[in-house]
């Protein structure tokens, strides 16, 4: 794009070739997908007629279901939605056999299983989450047409088997074949860019360019881009095994990534509060090292824009790392005999500033390792644990019960012939739309693309169908109508309004075998898809809707739990430390993204999210590093469990940990004053360590690590007491006042 618009005299050939790939990168891929997705309809569609199966638009409206532009989700979707489908066939045939004569016990026990795999696709917010949908949504499929003649239920549940395995092969066919667009392309892209940002966040944080609306617009995209990009993996490795040989690659980058930008951001904060305090000495002996940080980011002056270009960069910080601590040492020993800075914020700050450079190599190393097929690196246990409220998933699932239950009785009663459709689409709609933020809207668009879909139907059911007489006029009459649908699905304003047409036209006026020319029921069927969609929609938006403040109170008290349980959770070993932290920091950035699509545009709510996710992932891991520093302790009388210190420090972890759990004034006055006693108690070890002539003191690294522990007490500390802390404001304007705290001129 760049020759194209900035030489435009170069020679009309060149330009038009600039536009033209352009155009490729662009809305070419638009045109790309739209046409793999009515050719995959379309040849779904052909083979189940071919095979003569009963109903082929049930493989052609499958394609739309699992169908995405690149092959990675497409085959994701398809191997869960075949598991779902399995499992739902088997729990629908159990159902039919034991309830065919009791319709009510059958549609209750129906609608049972829905809510329950409803309540399971809320609580896995991954493409399991999928596996769940079809479950449910299979058994009722396969089930309630299948319980008006169970005696033909077993081969009408085959029968669909393969309609639905013909439309998901015919998807991974033409996506993997037809000028195939990998996810792996786009993680290589992904992995480049946010290592592009976060180096320019970085420079720009310790250069003081950038403000506080600047660093919350930058962590809400962080947060997006870290559950996008596991999302991504999740999906990649079923393209390749070059994606495969990476995935534990890709996994530890996306970890490393969220601690080391958790870990700058603590950092950076607490040289706000030390600037805003007014420590000038201070600041000033850490001004030099965070100058220095800058040109390591970079290979030789140029941005890093391949994994091999980030092997130099990763030799440069280790080379920093190796001489930091020496240099550190050097000036606090100057700033010791100055005797005018606060020697305990300085060793908070360099305590963070070690972690953050350790970190950064890490994750820049791992980066590096992308540039080989094969790693030692790779052996990486740790995943993203994606994190749901139980209630809130529990709550969609007994949605969707009632739902489903209400309209099985109306069917019951009415007997209406299209009674089945109206129950089984509820049963969808239900299972699709829990998994949007926003579940009456996506629910009411659907209902205006079926809408749609119901009146161009008509059309082509009864103005087309009975004058061709071939499988091609056959395709070139869907086409058009196809793709106007797959059109809206590529806009994200049309999203729902596209899904509901594409999948309903399929269902409607999809071509069967044998066509039946049924004005009547076309109607029955149109109309309780519609009225089907508007009852979910009105669920969604009276019973419990997600937009209410109870779901965002819900998920902020999730939110906060992350910090109770950094505070709390029973540790086994460092590999269940390192658990421990992975789960803390995905558990608190899924729950970030899943609030941020609640609050949609309101930015009050977004910045009082974005604040306790900041308080969340400061003090908890704050509280991890301390917990970490206790457990790998030497065995010694001094630093016993039942030492006064030591329950001191227990008592700081246990009334933070009860704030985090109940924000209030009073718990942030007990969790502030437990801090200061713990710092003070911890001092008075150390000053009597320093005294210490005693063959049975403890080492000088124990010495160390006791320091470090009392760093991590004093950054709790500030964070309790930052006056833009969400915590501060627990405590009114008295709260969020720096106040003096123990221990502030210790010497090492």
């Amino acid at each position: 794009m760049q020759a194209f618009t900035s030489s435009p005299s170069q020679p009309v050939g060149q330009r038009l070739c600039a536009a033209l790939a352009d155009w490729a990168r662009t809305d070419g891929l638009v045109w790309m997908y739209l046409l793999k997705a009515i050719v995959a309809a379309l040849l779904a569609l052909g083979i189940a007629m071919k095979l003569d199966l009963p109903q082929p638009r049930t493989a052609m409206t499958t394609v739309f279901i699992v169908m995405q532009p690149q092959s990675g989700p497409v085959f994701a979707k398809s191997f869960y939605r075949i598991c779902g489908t399995l499992v739902g066939l088997v729990v629908m045939l159990a159902l039919i056999g034991l309830f065919t004569q009791q319709p009510e016990l059958f549609i209750v026990s129906t609608a049972l299983w829905v809510g329950i795999c409803t309540a399971g696709a809320a609580r896995n917010r991954n493409f399991r989450s999928y596996g769940f949908v079809l479950a449910g949504y299979t058994a009722a499929l396969i089930g309630i047409p299948a319980s008006q003649h169970p005696d033909g239920a077993f081969m009408s549940a085959m029968t669909r088997v393969a309609e639905i395995s013909i439309g998901i092969l015919s998807s991974g066919f033409v996506s993997a074949v037809v000028f195939p667009q990998y996810t792996g392309e786009l993680l290589r892209s992904s992995v480049r860019k946010r290592f592009s940002s976060f180096v320019d966040y970085v420079s720009a944080a310790l250069a003081g360019r950038i403000d506080r609306s600047h660093i919350e617009a930058t962590n809400a995209h962080f947060v997006a881009d870290v559950v996008g990009f596991e999302a991504s993996r999740s999906t990649a490795v079923f393209e390749s095994p070059d994606a495969r040989m990476r995935s534990g690659r890709l996994a530890r980058l996306n970890t490393e990534f969220m601690t080391v930008s958790t870990r700058f951001h603590a950092l950076h904060q607490l040289m706000n509060r030390l600037r805003a305090q007014g420590s000038p000495a201070t600041v000033e002996a850490l001004e030099p090292y965070f100058r220095e940080i800058a040109p390591l980011l970079h290979k030789e002056g140029e941005r890093v824009l391949t994994a091999a270009d980030a092997v130099k960069v990763s030799e440069q910080i280790s080379q920093y790392r190796a001489t930091l601590s020496q240099r550190v040492r050097q000036t606090r020993a100057a700033l010791e005999a100055q005797g005018d800075a606060d020697l305990l914020d300085f060793d908070t700050a360099t305590e963070l500033l070690y972690r953050f450079v350790h970190e950064m190599n890490e994750y820049t190393a791992t980066y590096a390792s992308l540039a080989v097929d094969t790693h030692a690196r790779e052996k990486w246990i740790a995943r993203y644990v994606p994190k749901t409220n139980v209630i809130a998933a529990g709550v969609s699932g007994v949605r969707a019960a009632i739902v489903m239950s209400l309209l099985g009785a109306f069917w019951i009663a009415t007997a209406w012939p299209s009674g089945t459709n109206l129950v089984l689409n509820a049963a969808a709609t239900c299972a699709l739309a829990s998994a949007s933020p926003q579940p009456t809207r996506t629910a009411s668009q659907m209902a205006m693309g079926t809408t749609l879909a119901s009146l161009v139907g008509m059309f082509l059911m009864f103005g087309v169908f009975p004058h061709i007489d071939s499988f091609v006029m056959l395709c070139v009459a869907l086409a058009p109508a196809l793709a106007f649908g797959v059109f809206l699905t590529t806009r994200s304003k049309y999203v729902g309004i596209g899904v509901g047409y594409c999948i309903f036209l399929c269902f409607l006026a999809g071509p069967d075998n044998v066509v039946q020319y049924n004005p009547m029921g076309y109607i029955n069927d149109a109309l309780a898809l519609v009225i089907s969609m508007i009852v979910t929609a009105a669920a969604f938006a009276v019973l419990l809707p997600p937009s209410t403040p109870w779901l965002r109170k819900r998920l902020l008290a999730s939110l906060r739990g992350q910090a109770v349980r950094a505070c709390r959770a029973r540790l086994t070993g460092m590999r269940g430390l390192a658990g421990l932290r992975n789960r803390f920091e995905s558990g608190a950035r899924d729950l970030m993204f899943q609030l941020c699509a609640i609050a949609g545009n309101d930015e009050a709510q977004r910045r009082d999210t974005l604040s306790w996710l900041f308080s969340t992932l400061e003090v908890g891991n704050a509280a991890l590093d301390l917990r970490h520093e206790l457990a790998t302790l030497p065995a010694h009388p001094q630093y016993a469990a039942d030492t006064a210190w030591r329950v001191a420090i227990d008592a700081t972890l246990n009334a933070v940990s009860a704030l985090f759990e109940r924000p209030g004034e009073a718990r942030y006055r007990r969790a502030l004053a437990a801090t200061d006693s713990a710092i003070a108690a911890s001092e008075h070890v150390l000053q009597g360590l320093r005294g210490s002539a005693r063959s049975d003191a403890p080492p000088r690294e124990a010495r160390h690590r006791l320091q470090r522990i009392q760093s991590h007490l004093h950054f709790i500390r500030t964070a309790l007491i930052d006056p833009q802390s969400r915590l501060a404001a627990c405590a009114g304007s008295e709260g969020a006042q720096p106040a003096p705290g123990p221990g502030t001129h210790h010497a090492s």
